[in-house]
């Protein structure tokens, strides 16, 4: 698979990697043995790039993704993980302290003596301006607790403020072909500054795989029921902010947009990887199946100049006025 250097680390990763927030928590039930099979399917596939969180599952994406790489050692594979959500969402609790705390448990489930990179969960906006928390980040890299920091935002202005900060190695941004807002200043501003780009909810939470309907329901414990409208956490993380109804209709619209023998999901996938700035993308599997299917998306052709207008068109239409200004 395709390597890209991810930004300030200095480390190539495939442009393809895996997000295994749904190993922990919030998407339905993922047993630990289909767990290790998703990791070991991707891995197997040519991804190098796994990104995890302290909070998915309370650590249990993380400490499966320990016995993972205990299993895999001397396989050059990347880990990124998060920290920040451990307490309240308040710029008080970005603490040198705090910091590190959350970095050393991270580091007993990777079961690793340094992290390849942390990653800011999503802060208050305010976070992004405090030289304090930025000059933490450094110490933790100073005292050898993790290799690169990086940030994990909700909005474009928070990654033009992450970009400016010289020590800001990635930032992690929802991005598909149904958030296009990336791509106006913050794809530029990265790609500059030689910051990585990883583009989370490339799928807007399964949407871009076609095989949702109007009347699809999902378990009372998924985000994609008990936060449609923002009330657990940001409403752009669930179906990248969109209204279900509306982003089923779009799907179908969308899935005429595939070559031959792509799927829908393959084909937002290599849309993706295919903007200008965009290091590596991170879609989530519950299965071996959709690992190895989202690997296989780098395998397609680059999408013609007519595809791509076609689909900045339908987010014109159908998305633009909803989602552009908000986030």
């Amino acid at each position: 698979m395709e390597q890209r250097v991810l930004g300030r680390t200095g480390r190539p990763v495939s442009v393809v990697g895996l997000g295994t927030w749904q190993l922990g928590a919030d998407w339905g039930v993922v047993l630990e043995d289909d767990a290790l099979a998703v990791l070991d399917a991707a891995a197997d596939a040519g991804v190098t790039f796994f990104d995890t969180a302290d909070v998915y599952g309370d650590g249990r994406s993380e400490q499966l993704i320990g016995r993972f790489l205990k299993a895999r050692q001397g396989e050059g594979l990347m880990v990124a993980t998060k920290l920040g959500r451990r307490l309240p969402q308040l710029p008080d609790n970005y603490t040198l302290a705090n910091f590190r705390e959350w970095t050393d448990r991270s580091r007993r489930n990777l079961g690793v003596d340094r992290l390849d990179l942390v990653q800011l969960h999503c802060p208050p906006t305010a976070v992004y301006s405090s030289d304090e928390v930025f000059d933490a980040l450094d110490t933790l890299v100073e005292e050898g607790r993790t290799a690169a920091y990086g940030v994990s935002v909700e909005t474009c202005a928070e990654a033009l403020t992450a970009i400016a900060r010289p020590g800001v190695a990635s930032v992690q941004i929802i991005l598909n072909p149904f958030r296009l807002k990336p791509l106006d200043e913050v794809l530029p501003a990265a790609e500059k500054a030689g910051v990585g780009i990883i583009a989370r909810v490339p799928l807007a939470s399964g949407l871009l795989s076609g095989k949702y309907t109007k009347d699809t329901l999902f378990g009372t414990d998924d985000h994609r029921t008990y936060n449609r409208d923002g009330s657990a956490f940001d409403q752009g993380e669930t179906f990248s902010g969109v209204d279900f109804a509306t982003g089923v209709e779009a799907a179908q619209e969308f899935a005429r947009f595939a070559p031959p023998g792509a799927t829908s999901a393959q084909t937002a996938l290599r849309w993706i990887i295919q903007q200008p700035g965009v290091t590596t993308v991170i879609p989530g599997a519950r299965n071996p199946e959709q690992a190895r299917a989202n690997a296989e998306a780098t395998a397609f052709p680059a999408l013609p100049p007519q595809t791509l207008q076609a689909i900045r068109d339908l987010y014109d239409r159908r998305f633009r006025a909803q989602v552009h200004s908000r986030w």
